[in-house]
């Protein structure tokens, strides 16, 4: 069993590609239903992004409180560059046999723009020729730690990490122009249902993990973050894996 989370499909995409390399299923863990057994599971896979190199609180909290079993175990993270310690630090709330990180498109686009469509179908490209890699390790459960950790991890995955979670994740920059339409994609998709239509428009609760599907995935890019993202392109994977093809 494969574990995912995802915000602009990235993860979700690496997921169902090892789970169809290895012959396993995935399971999307922000819908928080019906949790499969692991009792009798071959593998116990975790895929997730870095957001500011580290796991998102949402997939840590899961594994904290999923079961210990004897199955073969790894983590699989996405990232735009590295991923500092984010990885061994997961590995401390849930033991991991294999770990590994794959470079995807960026799709932070509070901090930056998301790559241009060719890097993007580039990166895509290279990550399956890697995710093949790693599903033959996986199935011959080879114990592997092969991450780019980049530079200065310990303050990357320490200071800016928490920082991040402390202060980056506020709800209060959002907000939808005269765009909006009201149609409810951003509330539907939201994976902490955080999002509430009230008179047509989105609002934003407290409670955000920065996956920022609600800004990529609104049709009528209706939705900004402050003036971070005034501008700025959309990603979803989806406009790019016919493509990659």
């Amino acid at each position: 069993m494969i574990f995912y989370f995802s915000g602009t499909g990235n993860s979700k995409w690496v997921a169902e590609k090892i789970a169809e390399n290895i012959g396993d299923r995935v399971f999307d863990i922000s819908s928080k239903e019906n949790i499969p057994d692991v009792e009798n599971e071959n593998y116990i896979g975790f895929v997730f992004p870095v957001y500011a190199w580290g796991a998102p609180e949402i997939m840590i909290s899961f594994a904290q409180n999923l079961g210990k079993v004897d199955s073969f175990t790894f983590a699989v993270c996405t990232c735009g560059e590295n991923v500092g310690y984010a990885l061994k630090k997961f590995s401390k709330v849930y033991r991991t046999d294999s770990n590994y990180s794959i470079v995807m498109p960026n799709n932070y686009i509070v901090g930056s723009d998301p790559d241009n469509k060719e890097d993007a179908i580039r990166k895509i490209k290279n990550a399956e020729i890697e995710i093949k890699e790693i599903s033959g390790e996986i199935k011959n459960r080879k114990y592997t730690y092969r991450a780019e950790e980049g530079s200065f991890s310990w303050i990357k995955s320490g200071i800016v990490n928490l920082g991040f979670n402390k202060f980056a994740r506020s709800t209060k920059s959002f907000y939808a122009t005269e765009k909006c339409i009201g149609c409810g994609v951003c509330e539907r998709n939201c994976p902490i249902k955080t999002i509430h239509i009230e008179n047509g428009k989105p609002v934003w609760g407290k409670e955000c993990r920065q996956c920022l599907k609600c800004i990529n995935e609104c049709p009528m890019c209706a939705i900004e973050y402050g003036k971070a993202t005034v501008g700025r392109n959309r990603y979803n994977i989806g406009m790019y894996i016919e493509d990659e093809k």
